[in-house]
């Protein structure tokens, strides 16, 4: 080794050691990057678990306190109207606050947005299986047949709420209950605003510039969990009473296949309240700035170097040497050199500059569309495969989180391999989300007819000649039956359900000693003199009919669960679109725009055209007081086509969408192509000039 060289390695030396020290100084746990990953990770987990939360138990929650479909869609939506409203503040403020606190006061106002959720139901009365009867007590002999041979005194003896009964219904309880909810939703899309947003650019900031797209990947990776776990806490917490904690076991004469049955919808936001509080606590103790990460990962420099040689990060590198240093220092100050109002002047001239590249507004169109049907699948699906196919909303939950939610987590790992694995450009893009929006049309299509239909209900649905319905009505009449009681009953012989006991004619009922220990809560009602098609015996049984085609709702899952791998294939790619067709200046603001406008467009009013389509397939509604309240029975048919349809609508306008993208992109790279090779043929015309005048030929 020469004198020099030897110069040069010591006079390094000490440099080396004194930008270790303030490393070693502050190594502690709070000074780790690693644990920051691990941190956030968690707190993303639970944070999207509160969410998810509210979308496992929507259909629980209608029932128990009488809401249509349209109502808790948006009630779903009001977790996007505080987000919305700040979302994009956070580009502007940026490293101007202390980033650690803020996310850990984020996360405590979520865990009070989901201790806020479950208040109702300690503000609230027991809930009564047959509520909307408000007068009546709970037990068999409620919905029994009072026989009367005077057509004018059974009408007299129908019960009916009372007055002050009502009145408590319908007034300040029932408005505080709801708008409670709406404010816990508001508050909890307040508290997520700086949670995601710091936390990865506070890991891109002190993390090794080699080891944060590793971290960022993981704490992706397990963010994603987040909705499946929510959906499997929803399984298991409905399989308990809503009111468990007030009422003995032995008192409970329900079970969860009860069309009555109300689960404990609130006791999955206490659970998931106290793990964000505990998640939450960390990110008090992390300083504003952390020592940056000196080392990299011994992980990535086993795996990544090969990758590297191969030109996996060729383009990264490519991007970062067409800028010099200053200019990127320049562009990342341009941020916090502004005021507020500054910045709320130039942002309308941002969002209109790139609203007005055909790329940028066409892929978020096609982002709109493909989270405007997750929003709905997510919300209303464990509701839909509940109705549809006559399963408990614990089953259906489980189905939706071990199925459906992995089937999405793969789609989007997929998408990121093949975009990073085959240096995918812009327009390669575009043909990766043609794809997938034309896969998953082409697998939504058999989700048309594999459901099941609505079985006959007496004088609701289903076939039933006039001189037997008109028999029907003149012998319910007489049993003084409430128009509002719903203790739906089922003669298992026909397969045809009536509302009550009493719609059957049914005087008294029994229990079965031989069904009693497989079935605990089964309760037979005899002398039903009401039956539509009399059997032997005039016997029926409590609970709804069961469905003949139940086993459909596994194939159902599965056809969704790859409908959903296919179409999130195009998460990346449509990602890359966006960063590739924005100016680099432009960047952080086009991703909080692209938000911002997932949450106005998507997020906010697919929820409630979900709920809506959902509504209109309704063929009973409960009479709460004389005001319409939840949907009793759905007419299956229509719900199927009705809801799947609006899925197809959305995956049609993504796929328009990319096909615009696509055309586009292949018109440029020819102009391109076209503009460069006359530019060519003029340098050489001009090289050819030049020689002619030197005297000199040059082939």
């Amino acid at each position: 080794m020469s004198d020099s060289e030897t110069e040069v390695e010591m006079s390094t030396k000490p440099t080396s050691k004194n930008q270790d020290e303030p490393f070693q100084k502050n190594s502690n746990l709070f000074h780790n990057i690693k644990f920051f990953v691990f941190c956030q990770s968690m707190l993303q987990l639970t944070q999207l678990m509160i969410s998810g939360s509210l979308k496992s138990s929507i259909s629980t929650i209608e029932k128990r306190f009488g809401l249509t479909s349209q109502t808790s869609g948006l009630l779903v939506a009001f977790n996007e109207v505080g987000n919305t409203a700040l979302i994009v503040f956070v580009s502007y403020f940026g490293c101007r606050v202390h980033r650690p606190r803020l996310i850990g006061l984020g996360a405590v106002v979520v865990a009070m947005a989901g201790l806020l959720m479950s208040l109702p139901h300690f503000i609230s009365d027991p809930y009564y299986y047959d509520h909307v009867s408000l007068g009546l007590h709970q037990d068999s002999a409620s919905s029994l047949c009072l026989r009367s041979q005077d057509p004018e005194q059974a009408r007299a003896s129908v019960p009916t709420p009372s007055n002050s009964s009502c009145a408590f219904h319908s007034e300040a309880p029932h408005t505080v209950v709801v708008g409670l909810m709406f404010l816990a939703q508001t508050l909890l899309g307040v508290g997520a605003v700086p949670i995601q947003p710091f936390g990865i650019s506070y890991i891109d900031d002190f993390a090794h510039p080699s080891n944060s797209p590793l971290y960022l990947g993981i704490l992706f990776a397990v963010t994603l969990i987040g909705p499946g776990v929510a959906f499997a806490l929803g399984s298991v917490m409905l399989r308990f009473y809503v009111d468990f904690d007030r009422i003995p076991e032995g008192d409970i004469s329900l079970n969860p296949k009860d069309p009555r049955w109300v689960g404990a919808w609130w006791l999955g936001f206490l659970i998931t309240a106290g793990a964000v509080i505990l998640t939450a606590l960390p990110y008090f103790f992390f300083p504003r700035d952390m020592p940056k990460e000196q080392q990299e990962l011994g992980l990535r420099k086993r795996i990544l170097p090969a990758l590297d040689d191969k030109g996996e990060n060729s383009v990264i590198k490519q991007r970062t040497d067409n800028f010099p240093d200053k200019k990127k220092d320049e562009a990342a100050q341009i941020a916090p050199d502004l005021t507020v109002i500054q910045f709320i002047k130039i942002f309308p001239k941002v969002l209109l500059r790139n609203l007005r590249h055909p790329i940028f507004l066409l892929v978020i169109l096609a982002q709109v569309s493909m989270t405007s049907m997750v929003a709905g699948m997510a919300t209303f699906l464990p509701k839909f495969l509940e109705r549809q196919f006559s399963i408990t909303a614990s089953y259906a939950n489980l189905l939706v989180g071990s199925i459906s939610v992995p089937g999405a987590i793969l789609g989007i790992i997929t998408g990121s391999v093949v975009v990073h694995r085959f240096h995918l450009n812009s327009k390669y893009c575009a043909a990766v989300g043609i794809g997938a929006g034309f896969g998953c049309l082409t697998v939504g299509l058999p989700l048309f007819i594999t459901g099941c239909p609505t079985h006959h209900i007496a004088n609701i649905f289903g076939p039933s000649t006039f001189p037997e319905n008109e028999e029907f009505l003149n012998c319910t009449r007489l049993c003084s039956c409430s128009k509002n009681d719903f203790n739906p009953v089922c003669d298992i012989i026909t397969n045809i359900e009536y509302i009550t006991p009493c719609q059957a004619g049914c005087t008294g009922f029994q229990y079965d000693a031989d069904l009693l220990e497989e079935f605990p809560n089964l309760i037979i009602y005899t002398n039903c003199t009401c039956l539509l098609s009399r059997g032997e015996g005039n016997k029926v049984v409590s609970g709804s009919c069961e469905s003949s085609c139940t086993y459909l709702v596994i194939p159902f899952m599965l056809l969704v669960c790859v409908g959903t791998a296919v179409a999130t294939l195009a998460h990346i790619p449509s990602f890359m679109l966006i960063l590739r067709g924005v100016k680099n200046e432009d960047k952080s603001l086009a991703l909080g725009i692209q938000f911002m406008l997932l949450r106005i467009l998507a997020w906010m009013p697919s929820p409630v055209l979900h709920g809506s389509a959902i509504d209109s397939t309704c063929v009973f509604w409960a009479d709460i007081c004389g005001m319409q309240s939840l949907c009793r029975y759905y007419n299956h048919d229509l719900l199927r086509h009705r809801f799947i349809g609006l899925q197809m609508f959305f995956k049609l306008s993504a796929l328009f969408c990319f096909i615009l993208v696509f055309t586009i992109l292949q018109q440029q790279e020819k102009e391109a192509a076209r503009s460069g090779s006359q530019h060519e043929l003029q340098e050489g015309k001009l090289v050819l000039n030049s020689d002619n005048q030197s005297g000199e030929s040059t082939v």
